[in-house]
C-alpha cells in the first residue's frame, strides 16, 4: 500500500498540471481551438457575401478612384492599362468647369430646400396619423408611403399630368379662377421647384414612418403630465415631442440629405437637366460625362468630389446627433 500511495499522488498532480491535461493552460488552449472553429465557420458562411461585395462594390470603388487620376475614355475600355496618368488635373478642371459648378449649385439648392420641406411635412403627417386620425389610420399610412415604393416612371406620368401647362390639373384649376398656369418644367424659374415638390412628395413617407415609430416610443405619462400642467398642443410639440424626437429627426435628416445629394432620377426622367441646365445635378452631369461622352476619368473625379461632400455633411450631422442625445 505504501508503494502505491506515495509516488502515485505526485504523478497524478503532474498529469493534471500538464498542458494536455485539465489544467488552466489546457482549458485555455481548448477554448482557443473552439473559438477558432467558430470564427472559421463564420468566415465560411460570410464568403459568398464577401466575394460579391469585393467583385461588385469594392473593386469598382477602387477602380473608380484610380480612374479619377487618369484620362480614361472609350478607347481604354478594352485596354485600361494604356490610360494616361494625369494626376490631379481632373479635379482641377472640375472647379474651372462652369457646368459642374452650376450642377453643384443646383444640387445644393435641391438639398437646402428639399430636406427641410421633407422633414417638416413628414413630421406633420406622422403627428396627424398618430394623434389626429383614428379611423382608417392604416389606409392613410399606406397612402402616404405608397410614393416611396412607386417607380419613377409612374411618378413621372402622374406629375407630367399635374404640371402640364395646357391640360394639367394645376392648369385646369388655375383656369377656373381666371389665371394662367406657368410652364413648370419648361421654365428656368419653376423647373427646379417643381422637381423639389415631386421629390418631397415621393420621400416624405419614409420620414413619416420613422417619426411614427419615434412618437410611439414617447411615454404617454410624459404627455399626460404636460397636459395636466396646462400645456397646449404647440407647447407639447415644442417642449416634448420635438426634443424627444431629436435623434429620429436627425437620422431622418441624414438619410434624406444623402439621398438628395445623389438626386438623379427626377431630373433625368422629367427634364434631362433643362431648361438651360437649371435642373442639372452633379449625379446627372456625372452620368452624362461618363456614359454619353465617355470621359470616364473626369466622371470618376466628379463621383469622388460628391463622395467627399456627402461624407463631410454626414459626419457633421452625426456629430450633432451624438452631441444632442447625451
Amino acid at each position: 500500500m505504501s508503494l502505491t500511495t506515495g509516488p502515485a499522488a505526485p504523478q497524478a498532480a503532474a498529469v493534471d498540471k500538464s498542458p494536455h491535461g485539465g489544467g488552466k493552460a489546457g482549458r485555455k488552449r481548448r477554448a482557443n481551438r473552439s473559438l477558432s472553429k467558430h470564427n472559421l465557420t463564420g468566415w465560411l458562411f460570410s464568403t459568398p457575401f464577401l466575394v460579391l461585395f469585393g467583385v461588385f462594390m469594392l473593386f469598382p470603388i477602387v477602380a473608380t478612384l484610380l480612374m479619377s487620376f487618369t484620362d480614361f475614355g472609350a478607347r481604354n475600355v478594352t485596354r485600361p492599362l494604356e490610360a494616361e496618368f494625369v494626376g490631379l488635373d481632373n479635379y482641377t478642371r472640375l472647379f474651372q468647369d462652369d457646368k459642374f459648378l452650376k450642377a453643384l449649385f443646383n444640387t445644393g439648392y435641391f438639398v437646402v430646400v428639399g430636406v427641410p420641406a421633407t422633414i417638416v411635412l413628414g413630421l406633420l403627417a406622422a403627428i396627424l396619423l398618430n394623434n389626429g386620425i383614428h379611423r382608417a389610420r392604416t389606409l392613410f399610412r399606406v397612402g402616404f408611403y405608397a410614393p416611396v415604393v412607386t417607380t419613377i416612371v409612374a411618378v413621372a406620368v402622374v406629375w407630367r399630368f399635374v404640371l402640364d401647362p395646357s391640360d394639367g390639373l394645376i392648369a385646369s384649376l388655375a383656369s377656373e379662377v381666371g389665371l394662367t398656369a406657368p410652364d413648370f418644367l419648361g421654365s428656368e424659374t419653376w423647373a427646379m421647384p417643381s422637381l423639389i415638390a415631386m421629390a418631397v412628395w415621393r420621400n416624405l413617407g419614409t420620414v413619416m414612418v420613422l417619426c411614427i415609430a419615434g412618437l410611439q416610443a414617447i411615454p404617454t405619462d410624459v404627455r399626460e403630465a404636460a397636459r395636466l400642467d396646462g400645456a397646449g398642443a404647440w407647447q407639447e410639440l415644442r417642449g416634448i415631442t420635438i426634443p424627444l424626437l431629436r435623434p429620429t429627426l436627425l437620422y431622418a435628416t441624414v438619410i434624406t440629405t444623402i439621398g438628395y445629394l445623389n438626386v438623379f432620377e427626377e431630373p433625368f426622367v422629367m427634364t434631362q437637366g433643362g431648361p438651360s441646365d437649371s435642373t442639372l445635378t452633379v449625379s446627372l452631369d456625372m452620368y452624362r460625362e461618363g456614359f454619353n461622352f465617355f470621359h470616364m476619368g473626369y466622371a470618376s473625379a466628379m463621383a469622388y468630389v460628391l463622395f467627399v461632400v456627402i461624407m463631410g455633411i454626414t459626419v457633421l450631422q452625426l456629430r450633432l446627433l451624438k452631441d444632442n442625445t447625451r
